[in-house]
């Protein structure tokens, strides 16, 4: 994988993962769902991305009470229970007999199509659930040596269009503002809101420190991420002023240091947006949240 932010270390082991659908562990090359289900026709469905350390999922509460909340928001009813579906999730990993540096993918979406149209009423009974854990190491060339965005003109949109808070399968807008960003050589892209400021990136979420403060969006375009939220109480836990407010890239190009959040990678230092450079290559205040939020993982694998 050369670009992006979630540019990963290839790893042979993946080549042989067990692949969860609807509770049958398949061979990688054996797992596939129906040219008539609801999430290829239509991505009619939602998601959540995983990682495990040293045997725990991070964060899962969080993880599934947005995927729970996604389904209810669609109507889709995923026929198992929160504690049920980590049974599957863990069931998956002891059949890889995985441990650690392993991300997982989890989808859900509607179920079998009767046929090809998108009334939710012309769909089979039964949702279709897909676990993919894949051993995934973040490239240090990213995490270390930071990367570059893009603004796209792609907008995140009012929810009464497409409720940004979702996180379905539906992510044209995301893939077409990535597109532009990688035409232009970036990373990544970010993405403003209707009104012209600053709201996330097609993938991650967006974060820039000036004068010892910490700004990233109100929140209101944008998904509600687990890592941005973790971020966020770290700097009120620790005294470090975070603001979520509204800004501009004006704002941006002057800012002191800048980074993106996201389950994959944790915390990614940017270097540059839309060609101007970030600061003066300080990121003192990024290693620190970088060492903080690892602290708060190795927190959760200890409980």
């Amino acid at each position: 994988m050369p670009n992006g932010t979630h540019e990963y270390l290839n790893d042979p082991r993946n080549a042989d993962i067990l692949i969860n659908i609807n509770g049958e562990l398949l061979p990688r090359n054996k797992a596939m769902v129906s040219v008539f289900d609801s999430g290829f026709i239509l991505g009619d469905g939602v998601w959540e991305g995983l990682r495990l350390h040293q045997g725990v999922i991070v964060f899962l509460k969080d993880h599934l009470k947005r995927l729970y909340q996604g389904a209810k928001a669609l109507d889709i009813d995923i026929g198992l229970t929160s504690n049920q579906l980590t049974d599957w999730l863990n069931h998956t990993l002891q059949a890889n007999q995985m441990e650690d540096g392993v991300h997982i993918r989890l989808m859900v979406t509607r179920g079998q199509k009767m046929t090809p149209y998108q009334d939710p009423r012309c769909t089979l009974p039964g949702a279709t659930i897909v676990i993919i854990p894949e051993y995934k190491i973040p490239s240090l060339k990213k995490v270390d040596g930071g990367i570059r965005l893009f603004t796209t003109h792609v907008r995140r949109g009012y929810p009464d269009v497409q409720d940004q808070k979702m996180n379905s399968h539906s992510k044209i807008n995301c893939i077409l503002g990535c597109i532009q960003a990688a035409k232009a050589g970036a990373d990544e892209a970010l993405m403003l809101d209707p009104h012209g400021f600053v709201s996330t990136c097609n993938s991650t979420h967006f974060f820039m420190v000036t004068d010892g403060e910490v700004w990233t969006s109100t929140g209101d375009y944008c998904l509600g991420g687990i890592t941005r939220s973790k971020v966020i109480t770290l700097c009120q836990r620790e005294g470090i002023p975070i603001k979520q407010k509204n800004f501009s890239l004006f704002d941006v190009y002057g800012a002191d240091e800048a980074f993106v959040t996201g389950t994959f990678a944790g915390l990614t230092p940017v270097n540059e947006v839309d060609g101007r450079v970030i600061g003066t290559g300080s990121r003192e205040m990024i290693m620190r949240l970088q060492e903080l939020y690892l602290r708060l993982i190795h927190a959760e694998v200890q409980v």
